[in-house]
């Protein structure tokens, strides 16, 4: 009898453990495929990618009415496929890009466009930025597809093209075009993740919001002349003067409702000085010793406040000839709600040179942050604490996704995925990018969970 029982839980164990994940093996080929289609901006073709995951649907019982390929040209396809649901809410839109960042072998341990698994990860361009998560949205809605899972509102999933750059950005085509076609109470996206600190999870991070980028070309000219006889008017030291200027020039603070709950949260996790700097910060005087010490940190410093960075310079015409012309660019990442227009009139401030030409260098994407909505947040809370027992963490993001131009189209959207990774090895555009097998298929799982607790007809308790 002894032996029967072991063997029942066994078998049980393994029935279960199959149920939480019944369709790894299509999910991984859906990723392969879709890492092994070049999408980058230069020689790929998202289209294809785009028509390959169309098929993938129709085999799974998606009609021809359930999907659209559409783009500006023949190489910016985009793919917006719906599962329908019973129509008693609006829709939730699940958005994940083709196009991944220009890679080259020579600088790759593998082909950088293989499908490639080596000890316990997956590697290749666009295995984390971003075709992970098109593959298992993919993957999760022919999953339920075949469940017959009937949604109270319909599922829709967007693959879109140029989010890495380029001129043909997906979703503002897809807005500007067909937003009928995505038009959704709110939207998950790429932005958020788990983090990992030496193979222990530590939070799972939800994107609200992310920085405005605004670049900025500061010229100064002057009529040059005689490298033998220097003047104090040198146009390269009156740049170097402002930009130096800048370099100790630090924005003011200003926490927005997420980033004031990201700094609450995140100083449960951390001890000694800096968890009392981070609760300082959030008090209603907080410590300038404090928000000093904290800016010490990049990530932290870029998550109070607006920063500006010099990224680029030229100046001077010969090596014997004083230079009638220096330029330099800088970078502004502006939090959200800050006028980008007052951070330049800043800007020319702090240089201290009327002589100096500020000019921006291209409009700058306004977005407000996405609410922390119970309806979005009660289900990330519950699944990641059955899941993994960690905390939940609002971010802000310091560089950009998409999600910025569904906030401006009025669909909040939150950056959640439940992949997790090392935040001390973060690979994400550069050499090896990678993501683990065992991190893949755990996040699979939590966007299923997620998006069927989302779109449950069965469930109660919406709001909190």
């Amino acid at each position: 009898m002894k032996t029967y029982s072991t063997l029942f839980v066994i078998l049980c164990s393994v029935a279960l453990s199959a149920n939480a994940q019944p369709d790894q093996a299509l999910t991984r080929e859906i990723f392969k495929e879709l890492i092994e289609i070049n999408t980058t901006n230069s020689t790929g073709n998202s289209t294809r990618a785009a028509e390959a995951m169309a098929v993938r649907l129709k085999a799974a019982g998606f009609t021809d009415k359930d999907i659209f390929i559409g783009g500006p040209n023949e190489k910016s396809g985009n793919l917006v496929a719906t599962l329908k649901g019973s129509g008693k809410r609006k829709p939730l839109l699940l958005l994940a890009h083709l196009d991944v960042v220009e890679a080259l072998r020579e600088d790759w341990t593998t082909d950088p466009f293989k499908f490639e698994e080596i000890d316990g990860f997956y590697y290749a361009r666009g295995s984390r930025d971003d075709k992970a998560m098109a593959a298992i949205f993919i993957a999760n809605v022919i999953r339920m597809k075949r469940e017959k899972f009937v949604p109270d509102r319909d599922i829709i999933v967007a693959l879109t093209d140029d989010e890495e750059g380029g001129d043909s950005n997906g979703v503002a085509w897809l807005l500007a075009n067909h937003k009928d076609l995505i038009n959704a109470q709110y939207a998950l996206n790429e932005g958020g993740g788990g983090q990992e600190i030496d193979g222990k999870k530590v939070l799972n991070a939800v994107q609200l919001s992310e920085k405005v980028f605004q670049s900025f070309k500061l010229v100064v000219k002057n009529r040059g002349g005689h490298s033998s006889q220097p003047r104090r008017d040198n146009a390269i030291y009156r740049l170097a003067h402002a930009l130096d200027n800048l370099a100790r020039y630090d924005f003011p603070v200003n926490l927005n409702d997420g980033t004031r709950v990201y700094f609450e949260r995140t100083s449960t996790l951390e001890s000694g000085q800096l968890a009392a700097d981070m609760k300082s910060i959030i008090s209603t005087s907080p410590d300038p010793e404090a928000v000093k010490r904290l800016s010490v940190y990049p990530n932290y410093n870029a998550t109070l406040r607006t920063t500006c960075v010099a990224t680029m310079i030229s100046g001077g015409h010969a090596e014997n000839a004083l230079p009638q012309t220096a330029t330099a660019t800088v970078n502004c990442r502006i939090l959200p709600g800050e006028d980008p227009a007052k951070i330049k009139q800043t800007l020319i401030s702090v240089f201290g040179d009327s002589t100096i030409t500020v000019t921006a260098m291209n409009p700058a994407k306004i977005s407000p942050p996405s609410p922390i909505d119970a309806e979005v947040f009660g289900p990330v809370e519950r699944i990641t604490k059955q899941m993994w027992s960690i905390p939940v963490v609002p971010t802000m993001s310091t560089g950009a996704t998409d999600g910025a131009y569904l906030r401006n189209a009025g669909i909040p959207t939150y950056g959640v995925s439940g992949l997790f990774a090392d935040i001390t090895d973060v690979r994400a555009h550069g050499r090896d990018e990678r993501i683990g097998v065992k991190s893949f298929y755990e996040g699979q799982e939590f966007l299923y969970q997620l998006v069927k607790e989302l779109s449950s007809p069965t469930r109660v308790d919406r709001k909190k």
